[in-house]
């Protein structure tokens, strides 16, 4: 059964209740009832957190997100209250901690594409639509889509792939308001990133938010168009009909399947765990994910 390798203990912090190990982010709550929110260094492809970390990656992630958030201000609020590390944490939560407003979650992954690939490439290739919305003929993985579209995923456990839905599911889901809510907020927050990626020259494909309401305020949470939640491709790169090279989590999963890699990935007792990362993998991945924050926020990491 997919999901962690090795699962870490939580840490335990005075004040703090844990509430969850996700694949990537710690979730606590202080006595103020807030979210705290900790990126760590593990990565997770093919269903499975890996066993190897990935240095800064946490502090990464978290920075950008915090970028992100700043330029999209106008658009939605946003759950961050503060970045302080909460007193008797460990030092290094320094960089890679949010505390949060707590929010009540929409249990939908909003998902905008604005180029056809990935498992909407395979929806098409099937039945022309993605999350039941036809597209023209003759696209190839990459295309760019005529318009942005809204196709949302709803939640899977870890080790579980979300499922893509319909929009109507979402609205009967969550009520036609809400949906209607989503798609609108979704689709107008991936138009302003996509023009910020474009004019930096970075492609972005595809990506996923999460919302929650404060009151009657829907307000974005969790990490936002980081290389672990979007598809960033070079834009001097990019040529349909082929894969793109990537600023995410690609390299590790080439390495996975390659012969390098030795993952025998069914066993006889179903499937077997991946082998750590090679050294050249874990840098090379490192080095990624600096290359899309500074050529995105323009300041060094």
């Amino acid at each position: 059964m997919p999901g962690f390798v090795e699962k870490p203990e939580p840490i335990e912090v005075p004040g703090l209740v844990h509430l969850h190990t996700g694949k990537v982010r710690d979730l606590y709550q202080n006595e103020a009832g807030d979210l705290v929110m900790v990126a760590s260094n593990r990565t997770s492809a093919m269903d499975w957190v890996l066993p190897t970390e990935i240095p800064d990656k946490g502090r990464i992630l978290t920075q950008l997100s915090l970028w992100w958030f700043d330029q999209l201000a106008d658009l939605v609020p946003n759950h961050v209250l503060s970045t302080e590390v909460p007193v008797g944490a460990p030092a290094d939560w320094a960089g890679r901690v949010l505390i949060c407003k707590s929010l009540r979650m929409v249990p939908v992954e909003c998902v905008a594409r604005g180029y056809l690939t990935g498992s909407g490439l395979l929806e098409y290739e099937e039945s022309r639509t993605v999350c039941g919305l036809a597209l023209p003929e003759g696209l190839v993985d990459g295309s760019e889509l005529p318009a942005p579209i809204f196709t949302p995923a709803m939640k899977a456990a870890v080790g579980e792939h979300d499922e893509n839905v319909s929009y109507e599911e979402v609205a009967r889901e969550v009520g036609a308001e809400t949906a209607a809510q989503l798609r609108q907020t979704t689709l107008a927050v991936y138009g302003r990133a996509r023009d910020i990626a474009r004019d930096r020259g970075i492609i972005l494909a595809d990506t996923k938010f999460e919302f929650g309401f404060d009151g009657d305020t829907l307000v974005l949470a969790d990490e936002v168009l980081t290389p672990d939640s979007s598809r960033f491709w070079p834009a001097d790169q990019w040529q349909p009909g082929q894969t793109q090279p990537s600023f995410d989590k690609q390299i590790i999963r080439n390495w996975l399947k390659s012969a390098e890699a030795g993952w025998e990935r069914q066993g006889p007792d179903g499937e077997n765990p991946p082998p750590p990362l090679s050294a050249e993998i874990v840098e090379r991945t490192r080095s990624r994910y600096i290359e899309a924050y500074e050529l995105l926020t323009g300041t060094a990491w």
